[in-house]
């Protein structure tokens, strides 16, 4: 089979640690990262679970079933004011980001649910368009373990697969692969 029949993919994984609970200070550090992994020529920039604010790991929020402590609560809130309403001031930053760098970017959030209830949060992806576009969310269908306590589950119905002139890209959040 001829090679020349297949687009040429570049793409970038960022390993880097986010700015803790701080969603306008990791959006500014992702749109640099950004405009980094298209200098180097990626068109297909990848960020981790959760990266805006933060992937919460070793946090307890307070909370044994049954009740939550005071600091937790603050935590908590600190938290919840620190997530990704979609679509937002910060989603537009991250849009002109991957615009500039013409290039497609998956990056994980924590998005507070601005539709219903705005008081649950989710695990998201969310994928731009190198015209800067959100082009699709997907949240997490099934938290792992104590993730349950912080984030709802998703629907399925934000599943999400983006035919692109790179191939098809769709994606899963961590352990949902390994989830029935």
């Amino acid at each position: 089979m001829n090679n020349n029949t297949f687009p040429q993919v570049k793409a970038a994984v960022v390993q880097a640690a986010p700015i803790l609970f701080d969603r306008e200070a990791t959006v500014e550090k992702t749109c640099r990262l950004i405009a980094e992994a298209a200098t180097q020529g990626a068109n297909l920039i990848l960020f981790p679970e959760a990266f805006i604010p933060a992937y919460p790991r070793g946090l307890t929020f307070g909370t044994v079933v049954g009740s939550r402590k005071p600091a937790g609560r603050l935590t908590w809130e600190r938290y919840w004011a620190n997530s990704v309403d979609v679509p937002s001031s910060s989603t537009d930053k991250l849009g002109a980001a991957a615009r500039e760098a013409k290039a497609y970017v998956s990056i994980g959030v924590i998005e507070r649910d601005s539709e219903f209830s705005r008081g649950t949060l989710y695990c998201t992806q969310l994928y731009f368009g190198p015209d800067g576009q959100l082009l699709g969310k997907h949240r997490k269908l099934k938290p792992t373990a104590a993730e349950r306590l912080i984030w709802g589950e998703g629907d399925g119905s934000t599943l999400t697969v983006l035919n692109t002139e790179l191939g098809v890209i769709g994606g899963l959040i961590c352990w949902e692969n390994y989830m029935p």
